[in-house]
């Protein structure tokens, strides 16, 4: 350790030592407290209860508004203290702590919000604390000047530029700086957009927050790559190349994006719809930009590449009206009481609250079987995704109790046998 950073880690210890430091951590404590009630204000105005957004979080302290105003509070009380000629100790450790807790709380909330939970970006978060706690530690050592000195040192040419750890350095943390804004705006946008939103409405808000993301991720990547001092010039050919790849190995890939966008901006299929693929019958719960998610009643989930939905058959049975026919068929004996089968099939429809009065049950007489009259009962439900087959099941049920109420036969087959004796 050099002299110059001696003396002041010497002298800051010995100032931490003084009975001046009580005032300074009444100030810290205040600010802390003002920090508080400041968020737990703001959230309260601004969010719902329980809501979990990157400002406010879901505790109130542990989103980034709790440090971000308590390092601002810090910083004014820094000040204060200053100019009453009160000497610094603790306020010096202070606020290098709270720029590295907001830094890391940015960082982690925002990736928090914008990615699913996955070892990568678990481990990305942890990085994010080493590298704001190490610059912290190094800034309160007075070490942080001379490392970046020495770092500068260590270089070497790449064309007609010198490159430097320093500056690599520097770059990426501004990039990663740049990419993190743009992602949090990103996600504020997202979260406006899709707020109490449902059905077609939420498939449209979805596309837009698709779009708008993938714009600002592009617009935050070539601000990254500017920062870190890479001339965008140059990716003109990097450009071409892309292009190449996407027109032969990349198609499959670049067709589901652009289905997917297809998909939102025409509606024709949307978040809650029920429909068949391939033979796989289930709910839309997401739309992605490369794929949908169906969800099936008995909780198995299709994951269906956006251009296959664009290219093959579908069948949407929700799509200009949620409500769908469904029908079963009885079959009573000749000698039943026509207008009596037909009151008490209309009855076990009438029963279920899943079916609806309008329009309302039907009952016809199809056909004169073998064995009996075939009639069919045909019934409306608004619920499709919340399945059918269940519900055919309980009217078959009260439809067999009330026939045996009333003792209407239901045939069996009969067959006659002829036999020729020889």
């Amino acid at each position: 350790m050099s002299e110059p950073a001696f003396a002041d880690l010497e002298s800051w210890l010995q100032a931490l030592s003084k009975t001046s430091v009580l005032i300074e951590l009444g100030a810290l404590v205040v600010c802390v407290l003002l920090a508080w009630q400041m968020a737990r204000l703001f959230s309260k105005t601004f969010t719902e209860p329980g809501q979990n957004t990157i400002m406010f979080g879901r505790r109130v302290v542990d989103g980034v508004l709790f440090p971000a105003l308590l390092l601002c509070l810090a910083y004014a009380a820094r000040k204060l203290l200053l100019l009453n000629h009160v000497p610094l100790a603790l306020f010096k450790l202070a606020v290098p702590v709270l720029l590295s807790l907001l830094v890391i709380r940015l960082g982690v909330k925002v990736l928090q919000a914008a990615f699913s939970e996955t070892r990568f970006i678990r481990m990305l978060e942890r990085s994010i604390s080493w590298v704001a706690w190490l610059a912290m530690v190094l800034w309160v050592s007075g070490l942080l000047p001379l490392v970046m000195e020495e770092l500068d040192q260590i270089g070497w040419k790449v064309g007609g530029s010198t490159l430097s750890v320093r500056k690599i350095i520097e770059g990426t943390l501004t990039a990663g700086l740049v990419l993190i804004i743009t992602l949090w705006i990103s996600s504020a946008i997202e979260s406006r957009l899709l707020r109490k939103a449902t059905g077609g409405e939420l498939s449209l808000r979805k596309a837009f927050s698709n779009a708008a993301r993938a714009l600002l991720m592009f617009v935050g990547l070539l601000m990254a790559l500017s920062a870190v001092g890479i001339d965008l010039t140059a990716l003109s050919v990097l450009g071409g190349a892309i292009g190449v790849g996407i027109g032969f190995g990349l198609q499959k890939l670049a067709a589901n994006y652009v289905s997917g966008f297809v998909i939102l901006a025409e509606r024709s299929m949307r978040i809650g719809d029920s429909v068949q693929v391939d033979g796989f019958s289930g709910v839309i719960t997401e739309i992605n930009a490369r794929f949908t998610v169906i969800r099936s009643l008995s909780g198995r989930e299709s994951i269906v590449p956006n251009e296959m939905l664009i290219t093959s058959r579908v069948e949407n049975l929700s799509l200009a009206d949620p409500k769908v026919w469904q029908s079963t068929n009885v079959s009573v004996a000749y000698h039943s009481d026509v207008d009596l089968v037909s009151r008490l099939l209309i009855q076990a429809a009438t029963q279920q609250t899943r079916v609806l009065t309008d329009p309302a049950p039907a009952v016809a007489l199809m056909a004169f079987g073998a064995d009996g009259l075939e009639f069919r009962l045909g019934y409306w439900m608004g619920d499709p995704q919340n399945g059918s087959d269940n519900l055919r099941s309980l009217i078959n049920l009260d439809i067999l109790r009330l026939l045996r109420e009333h003792q209407i036969e239901i045939p069996f087959p009969q067959r006659v046998i002829h036999q020729i004796a020889k």
